[in-house]
């Protein structure tokens, strides 16, 4: 076979592989019977629940390779919707940090959104009895957990805050990842979801949209180290065309703009949404 026609073979593979939707092995019968329980507890309201359809949660775990026995951070958990989700499942044989923005952050939806997650935390403390809230607020308080102890870390619809003007305007994002690679123990993973912009060239600089581009978040996970494992088109949604008054977030779960066109975007869903699993290779 021509070498150039073999390359070419080759290099389409691997751009196949990345794109996988499933991960190379199931989930272990005591982490699938984890997160099954997890997700059926009455300790998740039923809007949560609603949710699923969208996040799809148990999905998304599998594919970046979740296990009940790990330790695991989660950046930014807001008021705690996979919070619910991985502190239980979590609870017999792994370790769970929730790395919150802190007492005093800049935005009232963070401070509401960490009363939401101690609320969580209290009412039900035989779930999240073990679970260990820290502070990350970039460039002070970046003590998310102790450094190279975590199996995973995980952030949800977060990276594109890091372009935003109370996140530093851009200037911390290279920090950031610095400090997720630290916190992870070689071959670690780190799992990124977030509100898709297809086209770079074109982005918003500040992400005041809620939008980021999947080369954009490549650049500075790379920049710290980390390895694209795969990519994942699980929470791809094909009726998102990211062009309404109040960003993202006039589509659900936010509603931003309220009864207004509601029915319109009930019926788009949530936003299209990136997953990208990566590594921190063995040093």
């Amino acid at each position: 076979m021509n070498r150039a026609l073999l390359a070419g073979i080759c290099g389409v593979l691997a751009s196949l592989a990345l794109y996988s939707t499933s991960t190379n092995a199931a989930l272990d019968k005591a982490t699938d019977a984890a997160l099954t329980n997890s997700l059926k507890g009455e300790h998740r309201s039923d809007e949560d629940k609603a949710r699923d359809q969208y996040r799809k949660p148990k999905q998304v775990l599998e594919f970046l390779g979740f296990r009940s026995d790990m330790t695991v951070v989660e950046i930014w958990p807001g008021s705690g919707w996979y919070s619910k989700i991985l502190a239980p499942a979590l609870q017999k044989e792994g370790k769970y940090y929730a790395a919150s923005t802190g007492m005093n952050p800049p935005y009232g939806y963070q401070r509401r959104g960490l009363a939401a997650l101690l609320g969580t935390f209290g009412q039900t403390p035989d779930l999240f009895r073990d679970a260990v809230i820290t502070e990350f607020l970039e460039p002070y308080s970046l003590n998310i957990a102790p450094k190279g102890s975590a199996d995973m870390i995980l952030t949800f619809r977060n990276v594109h805050n890091l372009f935003a003007d109370g996140y530093g305007d851009g200037k911390y994002v290279d920090l950031v990842f610095q400090v997720m690679y630290d916190t992870l123990k070689p071959g670690g993973i780190l799992g990124i979801v977030d509100h898709r912009w297809p086209d770079p060239a074109t982005e918003d600089r500040k992400a005041a949209n809620g939008y980021l581009s999947v080369e954009r978040t490549l650049k500075h996970a790379e920049a710290a180290g980390f390895t694209l494992l795969a990519q994942s088109d699980l929470l791809a949604n094909t009726k998102d065309t990211r062009d309404y008054p109040e960003g993202v977030w006039t589509l659900p779960p936010s509603l931003a703009l309220g009864d207004k066109n509601k029915d319109q975007y009930l019926a788009i869903g949530e936003s299209d949404r990136f997953l990208l699993k990566f590594v921190k290779r063995a040093e």
